[in-house]
């Protein structure tokens, strides 16, 4: 075996195990059993376990979920977010982004993001929930200050919109009066000013404290280059943590199962899902006490930012200000809170990769492409283009070296009539060949070297970037981000029934139109590499752009988009390369000639 075609053999190997790896689906096992109790510290206070102020099971479950039920509601309206505040605990539990439908049947209804606890209108969907509150400190009682349990009250009619922010007061009867101030923007970003006003004659301690929960692990898409779970930043150090992992967390004293981080100037935490996400982000420069916890029992991930406790004299307010992200990973709406709202480094809540230093701008490229062409379709083709041009330089030579490997063909086949079965007289002659001739069969492999990591970005960008979710191409094509739906099962919609779902056993063999023009692009390419010498290797390369075709039938359109026409576009400039190397190959002449050729006959050249 010749070292270009072991070359060859290695790397196309190794590529189809890589992205075979990328694409595989995991499961997410059950969580473990947590053992370890939630408790409060008074020295450092502990936000209050959800589970005891909620409890989510038996005859309690029930009651909580009939209070929260019955409290009273303040309305959310905005450009983007519809939903509702409830007045028990101040908690915002019910909210959907406008504009975003959970499938493109008509009809279909908008993704609902924050869920309430009992809520009796939610399909499939588990309690999800940003909550405010105080923890005590200084031996002030837990009863003294609001939880989220605590009935607030607020102006008759009062709606949240953009420029009208609404305000909720509590009074414990005892001189603290409580106050929170909650104001959004025209996209996903709250801000929560919490407020307290000590009329009593003695100075207080109390420290502010935010809460974002979820009960169970949600419906997620369980894929390996995903992340969905908890994501922070910490002081300019990004975090992520998957649900599993949170369930088996150390316990911490006064903490139970919890991660606990000091974040000394900048960061955030919240829980992210492919297309959403839900943060606390405290002001830029606030020191905070970041937590990740898991409460036994109740089944409920949570993120906590804590703020250091304030004293507060006699006659004196104190205030603290934060932010809430809810809603949709827009890669310009994220940007604007990073730039202009100064959340550090929160573009990285996008899961960029680990080829994020090329997933970054190759987004951008493609987001501005888009805004520039109008479609996102176009735009892949646009960004492939422009990918294909930076990378030419690098991959002419392995085309050269191609072409001229092509031309050896005929010398090679009576190196191997004269060598017989001396493999190390025919490998010795070959290297001479090679040398004498100035070609190196190693660089035919830099195409393919090259495309791995920049597949593995675009691949990440098509599926994790919410600008592609829901966006049409042309025809039947509605969806870059979802697989293509013709099906060649029922002749692309001739035949009277629909084809098998993604995730039917079958799918895999319901081509549409796009992956079979996936491995005619392949097959194309293919005809201008020099034959190998080996009839298994000649075999596997032979049945390679079939086995592509239907690994890659069930990607993302958009990513099945590039590809083909990554495949077209090096066809084109392998072609004009080796035509303009002494001669042009004749494509269809080899084709035909393999129909024609009588069995043993040696290969046209």
């Amino acid at each position: 075996m010749d070292d270009q075609n072991k070359n060859l053999i290695l790397a196309t190997v190794l590529s189809f195990v890589v992205i075979l790896l990328w694409y595989t689906v995991f499961a997410p096992p059950v969580p473990e059993e947590p053992v370890a109790p939630d408790t409060i510290s008074q020295t450092a206070p502990a936000a209050p376990a959800l589970s005891a102020a909620v409890p989510d099971t038996g005859v309690a479950a029930t009651a909580a979920a009939t209070e929260l039920a019955a409290a009273p509601r303040i309305a959310i309206t905005t450009p983007r977010l519809v939903g509702s505040i409830s007045l028990l605990g101040g908690r915002i539990d019910d909210l959907s982004l406008v504009g975003y439908r959970e499938t493109l049947a008509a009809g279909s209804p908008d993704v609902r993001l924050l869920a309430q606890v009992g809520g009796t209108d939610l399909t499939a969907a588990k309690p999800y929930y940003a909550v405010y509150g105080w923890s005590p400190a200084g031996g002030l009682a837990a009863e003294a200050v609001p939880n989220a349990r605590t009935l607030w009250t607020a102006p008759a009619g009062a709606t949240l919109a953009p420029g009208k922010p609404v305000t909720l007061t509590w009074d414990n009867g005892a001189g603290l009066t409580f106050t929170r101030e909650i104001a959004v923007d025209d996209n996903y970003l709250f801000t929560i000013t919490q407020t307290v006003t000590n009329a009593t004659t003695a100075a207080v301690r109390l420290a502010p404290y935010g809460i974002v929960a979820r009960h169970g692990i949600p419906s997620t898409s369980s894929v390996y280059v995903l992340h969905e779970g908890a994501v922070r930043m910490s002081d300019g150090k990004l975090q992520e943590m998957k649900y599993k992992d949170i369930t088996k967390l150390d316990p911490v004293p006064a903490e139970g199962l919890a991660d606990v981080v000091a974040v000394t100037e900048n960061g955030w935490t919240g829980f992210t899902d492919k297309y959403w996400m839900t943060t606390l982000a405290p002001m830029p420069g606030q020191a905070f006490t970041s937590v990740v916890k898991y409460v036994p029992g109740s089944d409920i991930y949570q993120t906590e930012a804590r703020m250091p406790v304030l004293d507060v004299a006699p006659g004196t307010t104190a205030s603290a200000a934060s932010m809430l992200f809810a809603g949709a990973k827009e890669w310009e709406a994220i940007r604007a809170y990073e730039k202009d709202a100064g959340i550090d480094r929160f573009i990285d809540s996008i899961d960029w990769g680990w080829f994020y230093f090329l997933t970054k701008p190759m987004f951008w490229l493609l987001h501005w492409l888009h805004g520039a062409i109008g479609n996102m379709g176009w735009a892949i083709i646009a960004l492939t283009v422009v990918i294909k041009l930076l990378v030419f330089p690098l991959a002419r030579k392995s085309y050269v070296s191609m072409a001229k490997m092509k031309e050896l063909q005929p010398e090679m086949e009576k190196l191997k009539e004269r060598s017989g079965d001396d493999k190390a007289k025919m490998q010795q002659e070959m290297m001479q060949l090679y040398k004498r001739e100035k070609v190196n069969p190693a660089s035919g492999c830099l195409p393919i070297v090259l495309q791995i990591p920049i597949f593995f970005s675009l691949y990440k960008v098509i599926y994790v970037t919410i600008e592609l979710r829901h966006a049409p191409w042309f025809g039947w094509i509605r969806d870059l981000s979802a697989p293509d739906p013709s099906s060649i099962l029922n002749l692309f919609g001739l035949l009277p029934f629909a084809p098998p779902e993604q995730g039917s056993i079958f799918f895999i063999f319901s081509l549409g139109v796009l992956p079979i023009l996936l491995g005619i692009s392949m097959w194309f390419q293919q005809k201008l590499n020099p034959a190998p010498a080996d009839p298994t290797q000649k075999m596997i390369f032979a049945w390679m752009p079939w086995v592509f075709m239907f690994m890659l039938g069930s990607f993302a359109s958009g990513l099945v988009v590039y590809w083909i026409a990554n495949n077209t576009i090096t066809f084109i400039q392998q072609y004009t390369i080796m035509s303009m190397h002494h001669k042009r190959p004749d494509l269809f002449g080899n084709i035909l000639e393999g129909f024609r050729k009588k069995p043993g006959a040696p290969p046209k050249q």
